[in-house]
């Protein structure tokens, strides 16, 4: 299935990723996790005609949103980890795109946080709350999709300045190696059974 509506996964995938950041990025910062399934735009306009005037023309894939995360799970948190553990996919969605806001931190302020963390008991929540007080803290979006036995795409977006341009250029950065784990993660979603199939 995915061979005949996929023809260039690397270029599709990339332009639903592209799509995801614009609309999620049109309702500001200060947001929960977001998932989308990517489902083939031929199909979903199969299912639900209505839908019709809102699929962009020519796209093979088209992200829909799925249901809001459950209250206790905010970007990078342990329950996010266990959630992805228990999601799966009808055969129909043939990729997905998880965002989340996540705290940079520069390479200098690692041993900071590190050291913030020294029992083994809550060492993820110290070293959460060190990150989050540290003054050289930036806040970003961490984008991750994957095509279901395809490629991946993971993209960082910082949160501009409160004196940037609002309408100037999103700062958006990607290197093969981002998010590995959380690529993982995706993928895994594609390994358990299927839901109902979508229709």
């Amino acid at each position: 299935m995915n061979d005949s509506i996929i023809r260039h996964p690397d270029q599709t995938l990339a332009r639903c990723v592209r799509e995801v950041i614009d609309h999620v990025d049109a309702d500001g910062w200060g947001g929960p996790p977001r998932m989308f399934g990517l489902v083939p735009t031929a199909l979903l306009a199969a299912a639900e005609p209505t839908l019709l005037d809102q699929l962009e023309d020519g796209a093979q894939l088209t992200p829909v949103e799925q249901e809001a995360f459950p209250d206790d799970i905010d970007g990078g948190s342990p329950a996010l980890d266990e959630f992805l553990a228990t999601t799966s996919w009808p055969d129909s969605v043939v990729g997905c795109v998880l965002v989340q806001e996540i705290v940079v931190l520069p390479p200098t302020a690692e041993s900071d946080v590190l050291a913030s963390a020294t029992t083994t008991t809550g060492a993820d929540a110290a070293a959460r709350a060190a990150a989050l007080a540290h003054p050289d803290r930036r806040e970003a979006r961490l984008i991750a999709g994957v095509l279901r036995d395809g490629p991946s795409v993971s993209v960082l977006q910082l949160r501009p300045d409160e004196d940037a341009d609002p309408f100037g250029e999103m700062d958006l950065r990607t290197s093969d190696d981002l998010a590995p784990n959380l690529v993982n993660a995706l993928y895994a979603t594609f390994d358990a059974g299927p839901e109902d199939d979508w229709s």
